[in-house]
């Protein structure tokens, strides 16, 4: 039985996190709202009296909801074992995904660091002072601590010898940076060559190489949790 996964039908945000674990699984889903539209999607988030989810992603699941996108991760894991198995690596891969998703608020926040209820033009300055910042010294930071991950474990993915979601979520990771800033980006991954190489490896996976091609992975855009803005960006 398919699960039914919710999230905006037309930005990839943090839904894509999930979607990537879901194809590189081969987990059967719908993606409901890209087949009903965003309307459906708030017509179903207000219909889960029991377990309502504060906002996608979510997976519908017997009547109710698991959301949060490193829940959905960990659930999916655990339910399907599509990853290590191990106590010490499932609590890892969390702990990892965890701070993977502090990451993404982090550089969600940079083009809104005053609200989200505010458009861009309205904080620009804001953003502007916030991005210095970001770039300076948050993406070495979270770069540091990944890399250190990578180089923990003796295979080459963060739980050893097989991929796991934190993989795919850090590959994606990746790829979004180098969408919102890709001047300071081409000057800091020759420092971090395993998080280049595991992008490189996930990109090659054979389990992905139908979805990766396919219209189903959506580009980024500036509606998106990554965005472009030449001004917010610098080596």
């Amino acid at each position: 039985m398919a699960y039914d996964f919710w999230y905006w039908p037309t930005i990839p945000g943090r839904g894509e996190f999930v979607r990537l674990t879901l194809e590189a699984c081969g987990i059967p889903y719908r993606d409901r709202a890209r087949e009903e539209g965003a309307d459906a999607l708030i017509t179903d988030m207000a219909g889960h009296a029991r377990g309502p989810a504060f906002a996608p992603p979510y997976l519908g699941v017997d009547g109710s909801t698991i959301a949060q996108t490193a829940n959905i991760l960990f659930y999916l894991s655990e339910r399907h074992e599509c990853g290590p198995s191990g106590m010490k690596s499932r609590y890892w891969l969390s702990q990892l995904q965890l701070t993977i998703m502090d990451f993404v608020a982090e550089a969600h926040d940079v083009h809104h660091p005053i609200g989200v209820d505010i458009y861009y033009e309205d904080q620009k300055p804001e953003s502007l002072r916030r991005a210095h910042g970001f770039r300076g010294q948050r993406i070495p930071k979270f770069f540091d601590y990944f890399e250190h991950a990578l180089k923990s474990e003796a295979g080459h993915w963060l739980a050893g010898a097989r991929w796991s979601y934190a993989d795919l979520s850090l590959f994606h990771l990746v790829a979004g940076l180098r969408y919102a800033f890709p001047l300071r980006m081409a000057t800091l991954m020759p420092g971090y060559p395993e998080l280049g190489a595991l992008h490189d490896r996930v990109v090659a996976l054979p389990e992905l190489q139908d979805y990766l091609s396919s219209d189903r992975r959506l580009p980024f855009s500036q509606e998106d949790v990554f965005r472009h803005y030449p001004e917010l960006d610098a080596p």
